[in-house]
């Protein structure tokens, strides 16, 4: 099946925090750092479900991820900051010391 590219964007969530008072290794962290948020009309394009899996790929590497739906703009995708974001993310800085957790360039394609 073919994969859509688009932006993603690095996000935190209200679950993620949560998560977090249980630990950064905890099921329920791991399993929300590792959720795709996608907007329902990629979501059909890429013939997703709720909770199936999706591959995305950046310059810097790639990753499996849970997807989910949310109102939004096509072609932008959140995933909320964590290990799994930051096997994405390069790491230039141009000189700020800080990564490019914003828009950077993805392909997503469900497995």
């Amino acid at each position: 099946m073919a994969g859509i590219s688009g932006f993603l964007v690095t996000v935190r969530t209200a679950k993620q925090g949560a998560a977090m008072e249980k630990g950064k290794l905890s099921p329920e962290y791991l399993a929300e750092t590792s959720m795709l948020t996608v907007c329902p009309q990629d979501f059909e394009r890429l013939a997703l479900g709720e909770e199936k899996k999706a591959r995305v790929k950046s310059s810097s590497g790639e990753i499996v991820v849970t997807c989910r739906t949310a109102d939004g703009p096509e072609g932008i995708f959140s995933l909320p900051l964590g290990a799994p974001a930051n096997r994405l993310i390069d790491g230039e800085t141009h000189g700020t010391g800080v990564p490019n957790y914003k828009g950077f360039d993805v392909e997503i394609q469900a497995l």
